[in-house]
């Protein structure tokens, strides 16, 4: 995909930046990682600080100061995952904020206006996320108010003269029912001219059913656009995705579980705060490429999560992330020389948590 701050080339992990900033890593840490693209929050920096403050700062990429791609969600998910109290009409949502209860009110044409003022790249329409567990009643209403919400997120887009250039894309839901996600792919793409994200998953379910759903959309997907599978982020799930045709993933995974002192690894994960890494000189991870594999050990990361120096999650988030990009770059090495099964085996083969 081309945009205005750079190509990006899939399958591709973007890291998230909720908060206009991955935590404990700094920008100049994802161009070395190799990190393409980032994600932001919508809902949050409507919160805080407020979309026209970074508007007038020339829009988010300058505010943080990150010159590479960024796709901003729409807010939707955190909306029913986060606020409290909410109220669901086909006008919109009504909600009250995580954060000190006040009462907010959020439509798909608000959702477009906040990422206008944003500035990303790429733009997510406004979305109901049905639960995992609800029937096939409620999934089909939550559906088909996303519909009609993305014909509205669609006009607001097309409407007026806009501060940056963006792309919108869809998000296809139907809860775990393949009938419905069959159906809302098929009136979705109408509407899609880059890409589409697949909500709705990795919410709860187990993972065969996420793959079940994925397995039902496979055959309807068209070949010129990118699918981007929404808050999926562990290694063998990003390998079955790919498996699966999709192109784009996300979730804070690597660095919340890089927080509470948890690497990746190709073997599965590593506890390093464990008292077993007390005196092992070991890189995290032999052969990994990264800044904290390539200069330091486990026992001195180990040492760092101990006494709470944030280093120890800052080069934790680092090696997390650029494992997780690495294996990207790998499955697309795999794709373009037509091995990716014989890279879909021995991952199988190697990875503990597959």
């Amino acid at each position: 995909m081309r945009t205005p701050y750079g190509e990006v080339k899939t399958p591709v992990f973007m890291p998230v930046g909720t908060q206009a900033t991955v935590k404990a890593v700094l920008p100049r840490d994802l161009y070395e990682i190799g990190a393409q693209i980032i994600l932001s929050n919508t809902y949050h920096l409507h919160l805080r600080p407020g979309s026209e403050v970074i508007k007038e700062a020339g829009g988010l990429h300058k505010f943080m100061g990150y010159d590479r791609p960024i796709l901003t969600d729409s807010g939707g998910y955190q909306v029913f995952s986060l606020a409290t109290l909410r109220k669901i009409s086909d006008e919109g949502v009504e909600f009250s904020s995580h954060i000190d209860g006040a009462r907010h009110f959020l439509t798909p044409e608000e959702a477009i206006r906040i990422q206008n003022n944003l500035g990303s790249d790429i733009m997510m329409a406004f979305d109901e996320c049905a639960p995992h567990d609800c029937g096939h009643d409620y999934a089909r209403e939550a559906m088909e108010r996303t519909l009609r919400w993305l014909a509205r997120c669609c006009e607001e887009t097309s409407r007026g003269e806009k501060p940056f250039k963006q792309v919108l894309f869809p998000i296809v839901q139907g809860g775990m029912f393949a009938d419905l996600r069959v159906e809302s792919l098929e009136k979705t793409l109408p509407y899609v001219k880059v890409g589409f994200g697949i909500g709705g998953l990795s919410v709860g379910e187990p993972k065969h059913k996420m793959y079940e759903i994925l397995d039902a959309l496979y055959p309807h997907y068209p070949k010129e656009f990118a699918r981007y599978l929404m808050g999926v982020g562990s290694a063998d799930c990003l390998v079955e995705g790919v498996m699966r045709g999709i192109d784009m993933f996300d979730c804070v995974l690597p660095t919340r579980i890089a927080r509470n002192g948890t690497a990746m690894t190709r073997n599965g994960k590593l506890v390093i705060r464990n008292a077993v890494f007390k005196e092992d000189y070991q890189p995290i991870e032999c052969g990994c490429d990264c800044y904290a594999c390539r200069n330091f050990t486990r026992a001195y990361i180990r040492h760092l999560l101990s006494v709470d120096e944030i280093l120890g999650a800052m080069l934790l988030s680092l090696h997390n992330l650029r494992f997780l990009i690495r294996l990207m770059e790998e499955m697309r090495s795999a794709v373009l020389t037509d091995s990716f099964m014989d890279f879909y085996r021995d991952f199988a083969d190697s990875f503990i948590d597959f």
